[in-house]
């Protein structure tokens, strides 16, 4: 079977990094993105002039009829795919206290149901392929495992797409295995400053910042390991074991200016 994977929202930050491991793993890869035409075009470019080929493919994830098209197309273009690497994501700022419940259904349709939709397309094409290696790999948040309560819809459609990874593991077996990723802090983020992502991207156990290529690495390792199911590994430098009363990018500021205020007191 051909190495094939889709990998959505792959235009760029973390989606180009997977876009680039899985290429120059040998992977012929299909590149998901909906508005970033110009990075997407731009990463074709830059992987054709290293002698790597990256098929582009435009969808609305929100619309379930475009998800299941996106897959089918593919399959029907290609050959089937071997894996499905979730990436693409809706994340905005809000709160439980004051949340606008439309743009909460916007980020759940694409950060769950779509996800949801991908899995079961996937497993539909390897239900009568017996022996063949496929697996559905979701990217999450260290958020899941260290609450706090900002951007209260993003973190709630991903822990439900947590407990998905376990129930998708076991309802599309052994059709295709479901593995999920939770980094960190890697790139700058909302109205963050890069004074502060500087900072915040250190508050970890390994007090450096996360590698965005590692986490495409940890990717690639899970989809080609054939006894990995269930399970969700998180790559964030220990950021999940360090808990933080909000969002790290509201606190940083704060403990770094206490931190100073000891040294000096000192």
């Amino acid at each position: 079977m051909t190495d094939r994977v889709l990998i959505t929202g792959g235009a760029q930050r973390l989606g180009a990094e997977l876009v680039r491991a899985f290429a120059g793993a040998g992977w012929e890869v299909w590149c998901h993105y909906q508005h970033s035409d110009a990075q997407a075009n731009a990463l074709r470019a830059e992987l054709r002039d290293a002698g790597q080929t990256v098929h582009l493919a435009r969808a609305d994830l929100s619309r379930e009829e475009q998800v299941v098209a996106l897959v089918r197309d593919i399959a029907e273009h290609a050959g089937p795919l071997r894996t499905v690497v979730n990436n693409a994501s809706l994340f905005e700022p809000d709160t439980g206290a004051a949340f606008d419940p439309a743009r909460a259904r916007a980020q759940l349709e694409v950060n769950l149901i779509a996800p949801m939709l991908l899995g079961r397309e996937l497993a539909r094409q390897h239900a009568q392929r017996p022996g063949t290696d496929a697996s559905m790999i979701h990217v999450l948040d260290q958020k899941i495992y260290n609450l706090n309560p900002d951007y209260f819809s993003y973190t709630a459609s991903k822990l439900a797409l947590e407990r998905v990874i376990s129930l998708q593991a076991q309802a599309l077996a052994p059709a295709i295995r479901v593995c999920g990723v939770a980094p960190g802090l890697m790139y700058l983020s909302g109205p963050q400053k890069p004074e502060n992502f500087e900072r915040a991207s250190r508050i970890n156990l390994l007090r450096k910042p996360i590698d965005p290529a590692d986490v495409a690495r940890a990717c690639l390792f899970m989809a080609r390991t054939a006894s990995i199911t269930g399970t969700t590994l998180c790559v964030d430098n220990g950021q999940h074991l360090v808990p933080l009363e909000r969002d790290v990018m509201f606190v940083v500021d704060e403990l770094f200016a206490a931190a100073g205020g000891a040294h000096e007191r000192a």
